[in-house]
């Protein structure tokens, strides 16, 4: 089975990509690591972890999602409900709570999950956030746990991939077919190499 590394990056939409910058590059401290565009497009894309990254797309005709508060059920069609970014202590919690306050957005008191410590907010596309600290000698990952009062049937049969599910691959992809297909790579890795050779 794949092992995965992270999240590579979640793909957002911003019709300001000045106010977006200013608020999780200058506000946050999440480095601008690239930005792909031309008129009428920008791809902008900034580091959460060595392995993570949030990124934005720039439409001109995008608006701000309504505000919608974390974890409140919805009707209708819906496909996000908010991201939450791991911070490594309590006390960088409450940096990023002074931190937003400071600037001006609404920030949630400290939440008690068990396994995490969280404050919530919102960018200024309306985009729900949230940040958590672990909580001291209680890791999920390790020693996962259901406490669900009526867990649903598939969460019964525990937390590793079940065997036979899904059918089985029976004809993987040859070497000879392995195409990648042409993207904006070769302006990003120009760019690199003309940094490097500078």
């Amino acid at each position: 089975m794949v092992r995965y590394t992270g999240i590579n990056h979640l793909a957002m939409v911003t019709g300001d990509m000045d106010s977006t910058i200013r608020f999780w590059r200058d506000l946050l401290g999440m480095r601008l690591v690239t930005g792909l565009g031309h008129p009428g497009y920008r791809h902008y894309f900034f580091e959460i972890s060595e392995h993570d990254m949030i990124a934005f797309f720039e439409w001109p005709e995008a608006e701000a999602v309504p505000e919608k508060d974390h974890g409140v059920p919805v009707k209708g069609p819906v496909a996000f409900d908010h991201i939450s970014f791991g911070v490594e202590d309590e006390d960088a919690l409450w940096e990023l709570k002074d931190t937003l306050e400071a600037a001006g957005f609404w920030c949630s008191e400290v939440v008690d999950h068990g396994f995490i410590h969280s404050v919530y907010a919102f960018d200024p596309n309306n985009i729900p956030i949230e940040f958590s600290a672990p909580v001291a000698d209680v890791d999920i990952r390790k020693t996962p746990v259901m406490t669900d009062s009526a867990p649903c049937t598939e969460a019964l049969k525990g937390v590793e991939a079940q065997p036979g599910v899904w059918p089985a691959v029976d004809r993987p992809t040859p070497e000879s077919e392995k195409d990648v297909y042409e993207g904006e790579g070769d302006i990003i890795r120009r760019a690199v190499e003309k940094l490097h050779s500078s």
